[in-house]
């Protein structure tokens, strides 16, 4: 019962110091609006609000967020089965470690409009968001997961090694719960990252149906708050995404008694 009554308090201090941040940020935000005294220059929060709303309840609205939504997602998995894979032939491969650093070092450090433009030669505009959100997420899940390979306990590996404990067991027992912090942090990382890019990336080459496009021609038309309703829904996708992710890691974590970073 104290237990639970512990519990309970620090979410509610938790939830108060969260409610107390918003509102401190979106009174800066409303009184930046009320300086510029122009919604076609800074919309008010309300009226931002207001306008999501109004979108929201139209069916287009959902059909843009799902096709964002899903091209994104496959970005994201893909380049985290990728990272992963890599990351293990990293592990077990010394020169290929060698041999993939240069390219990852690239992707890194090259500008996302460059690769956007690129690859927009060879595929076509929807293929186009995937392939960034991947490049973006993939560096970072290939570095941590690597590096997590590397930090394993080697004696651990040893005794493994030694009484000749099945390849399964020693993963599900040693590598896994070894490497998982670091692949939290760089899921967590990654996420957001990707999102958005993989908007930026849309609102360059406008996709058909695509958020980035609802972005780029708000822009064109003057619409300041359709603008910020937009970007005011990529924020909430980006934090619902990373909710959900953080869940569905957590239950892992807890199946294989990882301890977070």
């Amino acid at each position: 019962m104290k237990v639970t009554s512990t519990t309970s308090r620090r979410f509610l201090f938790k939830s108060l110091k969260i409610a107390v941040i918003a509102m401190f940020w979106i009174g800066i935000w409303q009184l930046i609006s009320l300086i510029v005294g122009n919604e076609l220059l800074f919309p008010s929060p309300l009226s931002t609000v207001i306008r999501t709303g109004q979108l929201a309840i139209t069916l287009s609205f959902w059909n843009t967020v799902a096709m964002s939504l899903l091209r994104v997602c496959i970005g994201i998995v893909a380049a985290v089965v990728l990272g992963i894979l890599t990351a293990g032939i990293s592990y077990k491969i010394k020169f290929f470690y060698d041999l993939l650093l240069p390219a990852v070092t690239v992707v890194k450090s090259t500008p996302i409009a460059s690769f956007v433009f690129l690859i927009l030669l060879w595929v076509g505009r929807d293929a186009v968001t995937v392939i960034i959100t991947a490049l973006i997420v993939f560096p970072i899940i290939w570095e941590n997961v690597t590096q997590g390979l590397n930090n394993i306990d080697r004696s651990l590996l040893e005794f493994a090694y030694c009484y000749k404990i099945p390849f399964l067991i020693r993963l599900r027992r040693i590598t896994i719960p070894s490497v998982m912090p670091y692949f939290f942090s760089a899921a967590r990382t990654s996420l957001g990252l990707g999102w958005k890019a993989g908007i930026a990336a849309e609102a360059l080459v406008m996709p058909a149906i695509s958020i980035g496009k609802m972005l780029y021609f708000s822009k064109f038309n003057l619409e300041t708050t359709d603008m910020f309703a937009w970007t005011l829904t990529v924020i909430i996708l980006s934090l619902v995404i990373e909710l959900l992710f953080v869940a569905v890691l957590n239950k892992i974590g807890q199946k294989y008694n990882v301890k977070k970073q």
